[in-house]
């Protein structure tokens, strides 16, 4: 009888479901979408031939086999990622700025921050969080190394490091009114989110105010939270005391959002290029 084989992979995003006790936690750690860490699930279930969660209320809690299997999936993960961090080539050393946006800082970022840390130990990382136009100006002039952002351009090496959806975020106590002009939370310009916002609205004739104009994302969450209107941000920014709106609502789909890694062509140090190619990597390209 032939054995099926474990994916890593997959024992990664088990693993990260049961510390988080939840599908959507775990995928924001991750840097995944919850249908991603759920097929994830799927096709363990599938090799494991056990069923590893049961329902537990509204949450999901492992079965005798899921925590015989999250012991296992622990020590093969630390076996694994000893080997590598043995086999890699620790002479990588010096200092990596690197840049993000605000909105994907505690998601998208740690887990590659962690495969950096991991494989290049003497590898310095100064982190620099703002806004994805403005970094993208920092990588240009240099004052960062490489950047994540949802801007392109055909001048930057780079790849798609994930697409997520955008969506109306508001206040979970917020009173949505269909009958009134909707009351927007924006940021400045310039702003993909915006644009995407403004865009769709007009395209469906629907009334809209400027409730509250922010600089940043952190004024972005207090006006939400404030119950100061609706945003449209990425699945990033939901946070337990928000809730989404939808065509339900009389609200527009909004278009995915996608976040890049990128560094300059033909970088100076060649670190950089070596730091580029290790995420790149870790990403299956």
């Amino acid at each position: 009888m032939t054995q099926s084989t474990l994916e890593l992979e997959l024992l990664r995003t088990f693993v990260a479901v049961a510390d988080q006790a939840s599908f959507g936690a775990a995928g924001r750690q991750l840097g995944r979408t919850q249908s991603s860490v759920t097929q994830h699930m799927q096709r363990l279930e599938q090799q494991a031939g056990v069923s590893l969660f049961h329902k537990q209320g509204r949450q999901k809690a492992l079965t005798d086999a899921g925590r015989q299997l999250l012991r296992h999936a622990r020590q093969m993960l630390a076996l694994n990622d000893d080997i590598l961090d043995r086999l890699r080539d620790n002479s990588l050393s010096g200092m990596l700025r690197i840049g993000s946006p605000h909105d994907i800082a505690d998601t998208i970022l740690p887990p590659i921050l962690s495969h950096i840390a991991r494989s290049a130990p003497n590898l310095r990382l100064e982190i620099d969080v703002g806004r994805s136009p403005f970094l993208m100006d920092d990588l240009h002039r240099g004052k960062v190394d490489m950047i994540i952002s949802t801007r392109t351009d055909p001048t930057l090496q780079g790849f798609a490091l994930r697409t997520s959806p955008v969506w109306w975020i508001c206040a979970a106590q917020y009173q949505h009114d269909p009958s009134q002009p909707l009351p927007l939370v924006v940021v400045d310009e310039p702003s993909i989110f915006r644009r995407v916002a403004l865009e769709a609205l007009e395209a469906h004739n629907i009334p809209w105010r400027q409730a509250y104009l922010a600089s940043n994302l952190i004024g972005i969450k207090a006006a939400v939270r404030a119950g100061l209107g609706v945003t449209a941000r990425s699945m990033e920014m939901v946070g337990p005391d928000m809730r989404v709106l939808g065509e339900s609502d009389g609200l527009p789909r909004l278009p995915d959002v996608t976040y890049y890694l990128w560094v300059r062509r033909n970088a100076v140090n060649p670190l950089v290029q070596k730091a580029y190619e290790l995420i790149r990597t870790s990403q299956g390209l």
